[in-house]
């Protein structure tokens, strides 16, 4: 595939069509599909699956994203058969909590993740890591060690993350801004996901864009501002369309 000495062309005659590694070259150009919206893309991966959701409790919105149907754990609840939430948050009771009917978030570590398992006596379909690698102090490490649990083999994992080129950033670039979230520990690209795919040993996996949601400024704002919000996502939609790799952010779908 695209890949610029012997060693990569060597592993590139032997791994699956759908694991895309860049050439790393600065002018080439990456095969980058169009945006797809981050939470239904989520959810129909899950339908009818049992789901292990990392990071479950999104505290820093958990709150506000309550019925709102922009919680993903929520939002896969609806779909999946049974979904086991796993998260360190000290708004936790040490006995989780019950958040429908076949779902639940439980206290653990997602670096510790085969004893999770089983603790839980759990064996997922899929795991959903949901914004959460870029607050990981080691996402390298993170994802060698779902790769190494020998009973996720052949399952799948999708995971999202915002963009280091998203429109926002490039923009606010300009003006000797940045707008970063102070829990976050990197901001990830295409090509750096590609090298974390390829150095944890996948065997395969694909990258899609998603689409900017402003859904805490709609929340905060009514009449004239809140139009002007849905106004301002629409034309950010539209640019991310047209050039994908400045999308909010990726989702990463690979098989474990």
């Amino acid at each position: 595939m695209y890949l610029y000495n012997k060693k990569f062309r060597c592993l590139s005659e032997e791994i699956d069509s759908k694991k895309y590694i860049p050439a790393f070259l600065p002018l080439e150009r990456l095969r980058v599909p169009r945006p797809v919206d981050r939470v239904s893309f989520v959810k129909d991966h899950c339908r009818g699956k049992m789901v292990l959701d990392l990071g479950a409790m999104d505290e820093t919105a958990y709150a506000a994203k309550q019925a709102s149907g922009t919680w993903l754990h929520e939002e896969i609840a609806e779909v999946a058969s049974q979904v086991v939430g796993i998260d360190r948050s000290p708004l936790l009771p040490p006995d989780g909590i019950r958040t429908g009917r076949n779902a639940v978030i439980r206290r653990g570590d997602s670096m510790q993740l085969d004893d999770c398992l089983r603790s839980n006596d759990f064996l997922p379909d899929v795991i959903v890591a949901g914004e959460l690698i870029e607050h990981i102090e080691n996402p390298l490490l993170f994802l060698k060690n779902i790769k190494a649990i020998d009973r996720l083999k052949g399952k799948a994992l999708i995971l999202s993350t915002p963009n280091a080129t998203a429109i926002h950033n490039c923009l606010m670039g300009l003006l000797s801004r940045e707008s970063t979230h102070q829990d976050h520990l990197c901001i990830l690209s295409f090509k750096i996901l590609c090298t974390l795919c390829l150095r944890s040993g996948f065997e395969g996996w694909e990258i899609f864009p998603y689409f900017a949601r402003y859904t805490e400024m709609r929340q905060r704002n009514s009449g004239i501002r809140r139009a002007l919000v849905l106004g301002g996502e629409k034309v950010i939609n539209g640019l991310e369309w047209l050039f994908p790799m400045m999308c909010f952010g990726y989702i990463v779908k690979v098989r474990i």
